[in-house]
């Protein structure tokens, strides 16, 4: 029973730091000032920027397949640790699940949503996924801390 404890927990710990990401740095509040605040060429404004990525808003072009992205995204990284969970230990291996769940998750939720904008292609699709996975990579560590604590908490 303390298994589907611990992946229950690792599993919250992940999607609840997924929300408050894509709630926090999503919004259009943010994702505005860091358009016009963070265009520096170092890390730290290339780490605000990104942060953006999963824009949501409830006005504008293609605000379907936005709002959409940044649903599926909390979705996707929900289960791919849900289904992971079970199978890793505390430490380093829920630290890489949470942070693999944010780069798979991102690209499959850009892959699918740019099919509903208005300049829809393959080609579109595949730059997507590649750009939505460059966000995987730069802030799925957090949620790799998160599902790392949760699973740690848990067991």
């Amino acid at each position: 029973m303390a298994i589907f404890t611990r992946a229950k927990s690792a599993t919250s710990a992940g999607t609840l730091a997924i929300i408050v990401l894509v709630l926090a740095f999503g919004n259009q509040a943010y994702t505005e000032w860091a358009a016009r605040h963070a265009q520096g060429d170092n890390a730290w404004d290339l780490f605000l920027r990104t942060l953006a990525w999963p824009a949501w808003a409830f006005s504008g072009r293609d605000v379907l397949a936005h709002d959409l992205r940044a649903l599926l995204l909390i979705i996707f990284v929900a289960a791919i640790i849900g289904m992971g969970a079970n199978g890793v230990s505390a430490g380093a291996g829920a630290f890489f699940l949470g942070w693999f769940s944010v780069i798979l998750a991102a690209a499959l939720a850009a892959m699918l949503t740019a099919f509903l904008t208005r300049d829809a292609s393959l080609y579109s699709a595949l730059l997507a996924a590649a750009n939505a996975s460059a966000y995987g990579l730069m802030v799925g560590w957090i949620v790799g801390i998160a599902t790392s604590a949760g699973r740690r908490a848990a067991g």
